[in-house]
């Protein structure tokens, strides 16, 4: 066991440090002119070590949604808990996914710098926003399947999943700072419970 302990947090390590590597010179000299090579020798691996974390350079700029998602899923959990049954309520439903988006860009604001770095190959660069924007779709079904789980109809969890992923991508385009973007998400939610009081932040039922 303690061999498999010290076999993962090098292979974590190995995989931070491309990472890193890879943001720092996409943030020195952009997407298109850096090569999986020179990440490799920034990172100090092997292009052999490099292939076996990513298929390619874009997955790197990925590399922190698979445990994004797992955060955002495991408060939307509890969040839902709080709501359940959802039924046919989209109020409940889009309270469920506020409160977790909410709680899961905390990390955006954690790594200013490499958030930074991040919205602007997005902005940038087209592929990466269609490869987030389908990426997204996958994670929409992850929540779909949490919010009926809990009760809520087909057609209120997928309403107002579609909805959320609007509202972030609404602030991903307009945040004039990475650093405002949890703050605009709120403000797009915000905006959307105005035209009816449809996506309070709290269960419908009160508290």
């Amino acid at each position: 066991m303690p061999a498999e302990s010290l076999q993962e947090r090098k292979r974590q390590k190995a995989r931070n440090a491309i990472i890193a590597a890879a943001y720092e010179l996409f943030g020195e000299r952009g997407f298109d002119d850096v090569t999986v090579t020179e990440i490799a020798e920034r990172a100090e691996v092997g292009r052999t070590t490099f292939f076996r974390y990513f298929g390619d350079k874009q997955e790197v700029v990925f590399a922190d949604d698979e445990r994004t998602i797992a955060a955002l899923v495991g408060t939307l959990r509890r969040e839902a808990e709080r709501r359940a049954p959802i039924g046919d309520s989209l109020a409940d439903a889009l309270g469920a996914i506020r409160a977790a988006t909410r709680e899961g860009l905390t990390g955006w604001t954690a790594a200013p710098e490499r958030s930074a770095v991040h919205a602007r190959l997005l902005r940038r660069h087209p592929e990466l926003m269609a490869r987030l924007l389908l990426k997204q779709q996958q994670e929409a079904a992850m929540i779909v399947d949490v919010l009926t789980e809990h009760g809520a109809t087909p057609e209120a969890a997928t309403l107002a999943t579609q909805v959320s992923l609007a509202c972030l991508y609404t602030a991903m385009r307009v945040a004039d700072d990475p650093a405002r973007l949890p703050e605009v998400v709120e403000e797009s939610f915000a905006r959307l419970a105005g035209l009816g009081g449809e996506a309070s932040g709290s269960p419908s039922s009160g508290e």
